[in-house]
């Protein structure tokens, strides 16, 4: 009876322990301040674009909730602007859920230099890492921004079938923005760990099937990431000890002391 209560505890535990690692990756603030301050820099110029592509799809997000429910133009008034008020919302939520992957993706690209230094020195915080890689700066570029499309491409379908899905009565108003968060989170956690797996010389292929052995531990700490990244500026603020998180998290998959 004890061993089926923890098999079924396990991945609760290992999800918590998930969201535990982006607050030691807050820890960093105050071992490095000048390092997280660079590491700020690329997230504020990201955030800044990305806020004002948003603002302007939120004023015109009456006219896009029009485009996409064409088929209630002939309801009643009531129903119809209902349906154009789930659509909008809908929109607005996929739009999110893109742009938060594909902020921490332009981020890493534009900020490498910076991002790459904070993850080595959480690597020699628990130990080191012999033999790292160390590709020149040219060919992290495209792999990151290689990985990142793919990630925002698997983020857009995934979003799609969740906008769809969000005009289910219930279930789009509740489960629906769960689901979202889970997809959002794995992306940001495949994304996040994406400059220390680099340096162990492993690519997205990789991250994918050691992420998955330990699917709830890694689900943890993104979900953490994509909720706190929701925040206004918290992604900002944030994303230096999410990379740092992500660092610790590929120690504890790697099986590296963390």
């Amino acid at each position: 009876m004890d061993k089926r209560v923890d098999t079924a505890t396990r991945p609760v535990r290992q999800f918590f322990t998930g969201v535990g690692l982006l607050g030691r990756g807050l820890a960093l603030y105050g071992r490095s301040p000048g390092l997280v301050l660079l590491g700020l820099l690329p997230a504020l110029i990201t955030f800044v674009l990305l806020a004002t592509l948003f603002g302007v799809l939120v004023y015109f997000i009456g006219d896009v909730a029009k485009a996409v429910t064409w088929f209630a133009n002939g309801w009643a008034t009531g129903l119809r602007d209902l349906v154009r008020v789930l659509a909008g919302i809908a929109v607005l939520g996929t739009v999110g859920l893109v742009f938060v992957v594909g902020f921490t993706g332009i981020t890493l690209a534009v900020g490498d230099p910076f991002y790459e230094k904070i993850s080595q020195k959480v690597d020699d915080r628990y130990g080191g890492l012999p033999n790292a890689t160390n590709l020149p700066w040219w060919r992290e570029l495209v792999r990151g921004v290689g990985e990142s499309v793919r990630l925002v491409l698997f983020s857009a379908a995934f979003g799609l079938l969740l906008f769809l899905a969000s005009f289910l009565p219930a279930v789009g108003q509740t489960v629906v923005p769960v689901l979202g968060a889970f997809v959002g989170g794995w992306a940001l956690a495949l994304e996040l760990t994406g400059v220390a797996f680099a340096r162990r010389g492993l690519r997205l292929r990789d991250r994918r099937r050691l992420l998955r052995r330990h699917r709830w531990l890694a689900l943890g700490f993104g979900v953490a990431v994509f909720v706190c990244f929701l925040i206004p500026f918290g992604a900002v603020l944030l994303m230096p000890a999410a990379v740092a998180g992500g660092t610790l998290l590929t120690r504890r998959v790697s099986g590296q002391p963390s």
